[in-house]
């Protein structure tokens, strides 16, 4: 009897191109499926499960888990913790707190060029007699004289002449800030210098 069925000429080398890939669709397509489904069921991990303790004490005010640790204490404007990038100084770490109030001894500080360590406390002592009495007379950024100016803890004469011509050429200072931003003065430097400055 004649068979009168007949496929597309050339069918058998088709068949055993397309089976190949389709297995191999169907295997990433299972591959996803499985890895999607599995993700959805991880158990909570050790960090996860101690933020999620800290969450439920409520009135616990600690920065989030990255970087060290410091706790910053004394004549610094905003005592705390504070989360630290590594590498970062000491002086960074009195910056975060809002740099040096006005009752800091200056001449007890502690190393503004030391390395943080996680966990290490920053004391930042007084000065020497009640804490209120301590007067200090601030220089107007755009204000003072050249004289005024060199006398800034901080300020070389050199430095002094640059923000007087900068305040020339640009009618002034917005921020104490822009010492640092603008003129490249340190950071350590700066720390210690804004107690003795205002606009």
């Amino acid at each position: 009897m004649r068979n009168y069925l007949s496929f597309i000429p050339g069918w058998k080398p088709l068949l055993a191109l397309a089976v190949p890939v389709l297995l191999g669709i169907g295997a990433v397509v299972a591959a996803y499926l499985y890895t999607s489904a599995t993700a959805h069921a991880s158990p909570v991990g050790a960090a996860d499960s101690a933020a999620a303790a800290a969450a439920a004490a409520g009135n616990v005010d600690v920065p989030a888990p990255a970087g060290l640790l410091v706790h910053v204490v004394g004549a610094v404007e905003h005592p705390g913790l504070y989360r630290m990038k590594r590498g970062d100084r000491v002086y960074d770490a009195i910056a975060s707190a809002g740099g040096l109030s006005v009752e800091a001894d200056i001449t007890r500080l502690p190393n503004l060029a030391g390395s943080l360590k996680d966990g290490e406390q920053i004391k930042v002592p007084f000065a020497k007699g009640s804490a209120g009495t301590t007067v200090i007379v601030r220089t107007n950024l755009n204000s003072a004289t050249l004289e005024e100016l060199e006398v800034v803890p901080g300020f070389t004469s050199a430095f002094a002449q640059d923000v007087i011509d900068y305040r020339t050429s640009f009618g002034g200072f917005q921020n104490t800030r822009e010492l640092v931003d603008i003129l490249g003065m340190s950071e350590a430097d700066y720390v210690v210098a804004r107690r003795y400055l205002t606009l």
